[in-house]
This record gives C-alpha cells, sequence and structure tokens, in this order.
C-alpha cells in the first residue's frame, strides 16, 4: 500500500509533529517500504499451508523455567542515594491536596 504525502501530513498532524517537505517525502517512502513488506509477509506460506499467527514465541516443546525468588539487594542500593526515604519507601513532596 503506497503511503501518499496527505497520509504522512495527516499522521504528522495527529502526533503534533512539524515536519519539513524533505522529511514528509522521505517518510512517506520509508512508510511505503514497511507496509510494502507487511504485506509481503502476510502472504508467506509454509509447504500447502499459511503461516499461522504466533501467540507467542515459544513452543510447546520449549519448558519455560518456574519462578525462584531471589534475595536483592538493588533496592537497598537505590534508596540509600535517595534524598529521603522512609524504610524501604522514597519520599517525595505531596502534590495533591
Amino acid at each position: 500500500m503506497p503511503i501518499t504525502r496527505e497520509i504522512v501530513v495527516h499522521t504528522a498532524k495527529l502526533a503534533r509533529l512539524e515536519l519539513t517537505d524533505d522529511e514528509i517525502d522521505r517518510l512517506g517512502a520509508e512508510l511505503s517500504q514497511i507496509t510494502d513488506y507487511i504485506a509481503q509477509l502476510s502472504e508467506a506460506v509454509a509447504g500447502d499451508a499459511p503461516v499461522a499467527p504466533l501467540s507467542h514465541l515459544h513452543t510447546d516443546a520449549e519448558a519455560m523455567r518456574e519462578d525462584e525468588v531471589q534475595p536483592n539487594s538493588v533496592g537497598k542500593s537505590v534508596l540509600a542515594r535517595a534524598p529521603d526515604s522512609d524504610g524501604p519507601f522514597f519520599r517525595v513532596p505531596k502534590v495533591i491536596e
């Protein structure tokens, strides 16, 4: 799907971006290449059947490790550098009345 100049200008307006004419032309070309590549990927086939979308990157054969609780001392070193703390918490000024 070719990305027209109008689409780029409209998208930039929605994103509140100020683009020069050169940037609009360059982004239009780059976005067109991206959408063309996505179209090619959607037509990919594996054998006789289309490729099914993935719900996750791991297959059923790859067992995920069990979660294990491990000691973490990062919080203490971060709190040590904080301007003000109260036990395991950061103290910050009240901003809502």
